[in-house]
C-alpha cells in the first residue's frame, strides 16, 4: 500500500515536471537508493523516464547518504552541504538523479485548486511559502549560532582564517624539508665524489 502511494506520488511530481522524463530516460532499469536521516528507500526508473519504489530485493546501481546534519543545511540552499553528500556505485547515476530532484518543484497550487478552488488555493500557497521562508531563515539563524558557538565558545570547529594560515604552513614546511631533502642528496653526491678521489 505505501509502496503504491509513494510511486503514484513520485509519478505525480514527475508529471508536473515533464522535463525530467528526458534526463532519467537513458537510466532505465537502474535504481538508486536513498538513505536520508532515518529514511532508506530505493527508486526505480521506468522505461518512460518516471521513477517508482523499488522492490524489496533490489540491488542498487548507487547509493546516496545524506546524513541528518546535512539536512538543514541542504534546505538553506548551502552550495558546501553538497559536497559533504556521499555517493557510493555509480556516480554519475547518482549525480543526475539529484539534479533532477534538487530542480523540481511541486506545484501544490494547482493540486490544491482542484480540491477547494483557485483563490483558497492561491492564499493556501502564499501561507505555504511564508512558513517554507521563515523556517528556511530560522534555519540557516540556528547553523550560524551553533557555528559561531562551536568556534568561539566551545571550539569544535576551526575558523577558516585558522586553517588558512595552517595550510600555508604546511606548504611552507613542504617547501624546506624539500629544500633540505634536495641539499643532502648534493652533500651525498659530493661526498661520494671525494671519496673517489681520495681511493
Amino acid at each position: 500500500m505505501f509502496k503504491q502511494i509513494s510511486t503514484r506520488l513520485l509519478q505525480h511530481l514527475i508529471t508536473q515536471n515533464s522535463w525530467a522524463n528526458e534526463l532519467l530516460q537513458p537510466f532505465a532499469g537502474k535504481s538508486v537508493q536513498l538513505n536520508i536521516a532515518l529514511v532508506n528507500t530505493s527508486l526505480v526508473i521506468l522505461e518512460n523516464g518516471s521513477l517508482a519504489i523499488a522492490g524489496d530485493t533490489n540491488i542498487p546501481d548507487a547509493t546516496i547518504i545524506i546524513a541528518p546534519s546535512l539536512l538543514l543545511r541542504l534546505v538553506a540552499k548551502d552550495e558546501a552541504a553538497k559536497l559533504q553528500i556521499k555517493i557510493e556505485g555509480d556516480t554519475y547515476l547518482a549525480t543526475e538523479l539529484a539534479k533532477v530532484f534538487s530542480n523540481m518543484r511541486w506545484d501544490y497550487e494547482d493540486d490544491l485548486s482542484k480540491i477547494v478552488g483557485d483563490v483558497p488555493a492561491y492564499k493556501l500557497g502564499e501561507l505555504g511559502r511564508q512558513a517554507v521562508n521563515t523556517v528556511k531563515e530560522a534555519g540557516i539563524n540556528l547553523t550560524e549560532m551553533l557555528s559561531e558557538y562551536w568556534q568561539e565558545e566551545k571550539p569544535m570547529i576551526a575558523k577558516k582564517r585558522h586553517v588558512e594560515q595552517f595550510n600555508a604552513e604546511v606548504d611552507t614546511l613542504r617547501a624546506d624539508v624539500e629544500r633540505l631533502e634536495k641539499r643532502l642528496n648534493k652533500l651525498a653526491k659530493t661526498n661520494a665524489v671525494v671519496a673517489d678521489f681520495n681511493q
